[in-house]
């Protein structure tokens, strides 16, 4: 196996068909390439592949993440869409312990989300999760301000500082999502 970074330009054809078959979300299972390019081109791309550069296990990177807390806004890279093409294999634990350590190396503030029957592999993984605080951010939708499905917080690398203003998450101290146009 090997860890792999590539930035959304220098995907081939192939491996975006191979990422959106493995995400499998069926609004995404018809994008074309150029559409996939420009949807995500503020994302990078993390693989764990094997010796013939067949997709293992997948992640991205979504540098476009914006929450406002108290008043203020910070931006983090949030990595998303992790799938293990083959499930109880090691693949995906693979790709996020050598995701954790890309991170820390580069130093960029990097957070996740989970629901709560995740903690278990996440917890394996080592990563540290803030249990139960991503309810504490709010999503526009519409014209409302709802509740993020996700259950927990999962911290790559982040300051301290940061981590401390997540923990002060509350249903009277939410953070909002900030969506670019």
């Amino acid at each position: 196996m090997k860890y792999q970074i590539k930035e959304t330009k220098n995907l081939t054809e192939t491996e975006i068909e191979h990422i959106l078959e493995l995400w499998d979300i069926s609004v995404w299972n018809t994008m074309k390439a150029a559409y996939f390019r420009t949807f995500f081109k503020n994302s990078e791309f993390h693989f764990m592949m094997d010796v013939k550069d067949n997709i293992l296990a997948i992640m991205r990177v979504n540098f476009d993440f914006t929450l406002k807390i108290a008043d203020s806004e910070y931006t983090f890279a949030e990595a998303v869409g992790l799938v293990a093409a083959h499930k109880k294999k090691g693949y995906g634990a693979a790709l996020v312990e050598n995701f954790k350590e890309n991170m820390i190396q580069r130093n960029i503030e990097t957070i996740g989300f989970c629901h709560s029957d995740l903690r278990p592999f996440y917890e394996k993984c080592d990563v540290e999760i803030l249990y139960d605080k991503a309810k504490m951010i709010k999503e526009s939708i519409g014209s409302d301000w709802v509740n993020s499905e996700d259950d927990d917080i999962l911290i790559f690398h982040t300051s301290q500082e940061r981590k401390e203003l997540f923990n002060q998450l509350s249903s009277q101290n939410n953070a909002y999502l900030i969506t670019k146009e």
